[in-house]
């Protein structure tokens, strides 16, 4: 590999035009296919088969009425008085208009739907009082009854009484015809009053059968009292947009002609705000924070190069590495629904990698050239040596970064496959665009200073003579691990979720949204829950009612359920839809246990509970990113150990390493957790609402720093390596090794260290968390594991560092990370210096 690099670096020398205008052509088709096929990108995190898809889709089989995506649009009035007549009116308008918008189902007139619900309320006290006064007659009719009965009862007794006496005296025959005419009159009374009595009975039954469904009424109504549409002091209302699919699969252009609408609706005396289930903001790609990141990154090239055309350098490779890398991958985004924090990951790794990458190169060459090193030759040497390191490492990087497809998260295999692509780019690059434009600058890469004293036995550095004491090595070992584990404290109460209403911008209109929600409605109001039982035998129409009072009464019971509104049942009456309010927010840990209650209620008659909702979709989200962790996890330690036993031909080195490569990544779990979570330092990096630490955010940012870590340990420990097979004692090689590379790790983590700082001050806190974990990430395994650690525990493990049992050194294949062969093979490139100094070559990414 070193030798085909090495003369590829002279090629890329020798046509030096010819590879800056291939670049430059290879940027233009990917604009132009960006222009033609890119499309818009995606805010809705959504994995398939989670069981918030499996309710949706069963809803959208069986209850298409229920099915859908749901988002909010809040209307206020500005003046914070009651809205009018007039108002009220051109929202409902509005509403009614946004119907005919693309894939929207059905909206909710809050004002329509309020005055319905405070009607049911007055509907059921009248029918109350109804039924009281209908109840007050029928008991005073059967008084009235009774006491005709009594008569009647009383007559007969008289009549049977005369009977007797008429016979006792012997004239019963003459009176018979008058007693039978009073029998008669007696037996008519008597039929009237049974049928009295029928006509009262039925109509005391009919009263219970009103009175039963009116208190289920009652019921219902007092299960979804907690919910209102609109604002008990009339100022702010909420209206409900459905859509004719799940939100993930709504398009984003149908998403922005809703907000278009609504924000072009322009309603005198109020101001309408959309909830971020529509309007959550895309991020932006490159933004004034980003670009102060690249200016610093900019001034450190200049301090460690003293040339302004060598600071410009890797800077132009890494532009032109992530203009083609971003857009070839946006080119896909018309046919891949894509993430909008994907390209801007993209953006991050792309500059990060491609000025360091650069920069080990062109950092050998001036050596070389100082050394005395012809032009072309020491082009192709560097090329050969750190541009085979460049290849390496950036495949350690490239490979962790596409094991993320493994975890079975499309969006974040996705993610991991664009930003590989950058990655792969700045690889490219680095080892064609940066021979050329070496070229092109020549010996003008080096100050007037070093230009005049090529070739010249000063230009050697001094090495140093003493490994360090093995006190300071313990100190350092014990000081370093005690705070890398303060650190990391935090990481022990991390919580993953995904960003709420809460997470947007403040002055943007989904955050606006959010907080007129919370406060004049409830939190639970911003992340409602859909429930769904299916039940075991159909219901019938008479037991509907009765069956949605019994199970919502049961859902009311659990904690932290603030109301419970039944939403109807499926046509096959095997299905029953509840919208359930949790107490807290969406984001929040005890909606996050309600969500579980609910699916674990064990109900009569129901043969499972299913719960939808974006907050339960979220929740799965996190879950099951969280479950696919541990997983990727001991992939990439695995990895790393094997990759590291075949550089380093040692057992004790890649333990170390990887050991380290924990240390620093638990210690950036700890600190994200601090800032994201806890809110500690909120207002310096912008943070308004603290809440979980975003979901895939771990799986992120393994995968970066291990590639981050195979690279620093390469660059110093394979400078430590080389000196020790050249017969310097073990820590004598520790020393020499950390100081034949220090300057260029210090400069390569400062820049990808303001590379990413500068995404911490993003739009988006998806954007900010990576940029802020991935820059305290840098910066700890940098300065704290490979400059302090690594050196200490080398130098404390001695000749015992580079052992490997003899078997397995004779099986392992010779992998010439540093192109040491390259070297021996062009004697005459170190001419005019007394002796060569070990060159370590490697490269620093995420």
């Amino acid at each position: 590999m070193a030798s085909l690099l090495y003369r590829l670096g002279r090629f890329s020398a020798r046509r030096a035009w010819l590879v800056i205008v291939a670049w430059l052509a290879i940027l233009a088709l990917a604009g132009g296919a960006f222009a033609l096929f890119g499309g818009t990108l995606s805010s809705a995190v959504s994995i398939p088969g989670t069981p918030t898809q499996t309710v949706a889709d069963e809803l959208s089989a069986k209850f298409p009425a229920a099915s859908g995506g749901r988002g909010t649009v809040v209307f206020t009035t500005t003046n914070d008085s009651a809205f009018t007549d007039a108002q009220k009116t051109a929202v409902g308008d509005l509403l009614t208009r946004s119907l005919s918008l693309e894939d929207v189902k059905a909206t909710t007139n809050p004002f329509d739907t309020q005055a319905q619900i405070d009607g049911q309320a007055t509907t059921i006290a009248d029918g109350r009082q109804q039924i009281v006064a209908a109840t007050t007659q029928l008991d005073a009719g059967q008084a009235q009854l009774d006491a005709a009965k009594a008569q009647i009862t009383d007559g007969q007794a008289q009549l049977d009484a005369a009977t007797a006496q008429a016979e006792a005296a012997g004239q019963l025959a003459a009176a018979q015809p008058q007693l039978a005419a009073q029998q008669a009159q007696l037996d008519a009374g008597a039929a009237e009053l049974t049928a009295q009595q029928a006509t009262l009975d039925e109509g005391r039954a009919t009263l219970t059968a009103q009175s039963t469904t009116l208190e289920q009424g009652a019921s219902l109504l007092d299960l979804a009292a907690e919910i209102r549409l609109v604002s008990t002091d009339e100022t702010t209302a909420v209206a409900s947009i459905q859509f004719d699919k799940s939100l993930n699969l709504v398009s984003a252009e149908a998403k922005t002609a809703l907000v278009d609408a609504m924000d072009a609706a322009a309603i005198d005396g109020v101001a309408v705000e959309v909830s971020n289930d529509i309007a959550s903001s895309i991020p932006e790609i490159l933004g004034p924070g980003e670009i102060g990141g690249v200016i610093f990154a900019a001034v450190v090239l200049f301090v460690m190069l003293g040339t302004l055309i060598g600071a410009s350098l890797p800077l132009i490779n890494a532009l032109i590495g992530v203009g083609v890398g971003v857009l070839a991958s946006l080119a896909l985004s018309g046919t891949v629904t894509m993430l909008s924090v994907t390209p801007v990951l993209g953006v991050m790794l792309g500059l990060a990698v491609g000025i360091d990458y650069s920069l080990f190169i062109l950092n050998r060459h001036r050596v070389q050239l100082r050394n005395g090193v012809p032009l072309e030759e020491s082009i192709g040497l560097a090329n050969g040596t750190s541009g085979n390191a460049v290849v390496f490492a950036g495949s350690t990087v490239l490979i962790a970064l596409l094991a993320l497809n493994l975890t079975g998260v499309p969006f974040l295999g996705l993610m991991g496959t664009v930003a590989a692509v950058c990655v792969f780019v700045a690889i490219l690059i680095a080892v064609t665009l940066t021979p050329a434009l070496l070229h092109l600058t020549g010996v003008k890469i080096l100050t007037k200073k070093a230009r005049a004293r090529i070739g010249r036995a000063e230009n050697r550095s001094r090495l140093p003579l003493k490994p360090m004491k093995t006190v300071r090595a313990v100190v350092t070992v014990i000081a370093g691990i005690a705070v890398l584990l303060t650190i990391a404290l935090p990481a022990l109460t991390m919580r993953l979720g995904l960003p709420a209403g809460s997470s947007e911008p403040v002055t943007s209109s989904a955050y606006k949204a959010y907080k007129l929600t919370d406060d004049k409605f409830g939190a639970g109001v911003n992340g409602p829950l859909i429930v769904v039982a299916d039940l075991a035998e159909a219901i019938s129409p008479d037991n509907l009612v009765s069956e949605q009072v019994r199970i919502g009464t049961l859902l009311k019971a659990e904690n932290n359920v603030v109301a419970v509104a039944p939403i109807g049942a499926s046509d096959d009456d095997l299905l029953l839809a509840f919208q359930v309010v949790p107490a807290d927010g969406p984001t929040s840990v005890t909606t996050e246990q309600l969500v579980l209650d609910l699916r674990g209620m064990d109900i009569a008659g129901v043969t499972s509970l299913g719960v939808a909702g974006n907050a339960s979709g979220n929740i799965d989200v996190s879950e099951k990113l969280a479950a696919a962790l541990p997983l990727y996890l001991l992939v990439v330690v695995g990895l790393s150990l094997i990759i590291l036993i075949f550089v380093f031909r040692s057992i004790l080195v890649p333990v170390t390493a990887t050991l380290g490569f924990v240390l620093s990544l638990f210690a950036s779990f700890g600190a994200i957790t601090a800032v994201f979570q806890w809110g500690w330092l909120a207002p310096v990096f912008g943070i308004h609402d603290p809440g979980p630490i975003l979901s895939f955010l771990p799986i992120l940012v393994v995968g970066i720093l291990f590639g981050l870590a195979m690279d620093y340990q390469l660059f110093l420990v394979s400078g430590m390596r080389e000196a020790y097979v050249h017969g310097t004692p073990a820590r004598l090689a520790v020393q020499r090794g950390v100081h034949a590379g220090r300057t260029v790790v210090i400069a390569a983590a400062l820049i990808m260290t303001s590379v990413f700082a500068g995404f911490v001050f993003s739009n988006s806190v998806m954007i900010q968390s990576i940029g802020f974990g991935l820059a305290v990430g840098v910066l700890l395994d940098a300065f704290v594991v490979r400059l302090l650690i690594i050196p200490a525990v080398m130098h404390l493990l001695g000749d015992a560092a580079w052992w490997m049992p003899k078997w397995l050194d004779r099986i392992l294949p010779n992998v010439d990370v540093e192109g040491a062969a390259l070297e021996r093979s062009h004697p005459g490139a170190f001419a005019g210096e007394l002796k060569p100094e070990p060159q370590v070559v490697a490269t620093t990414s995420v």
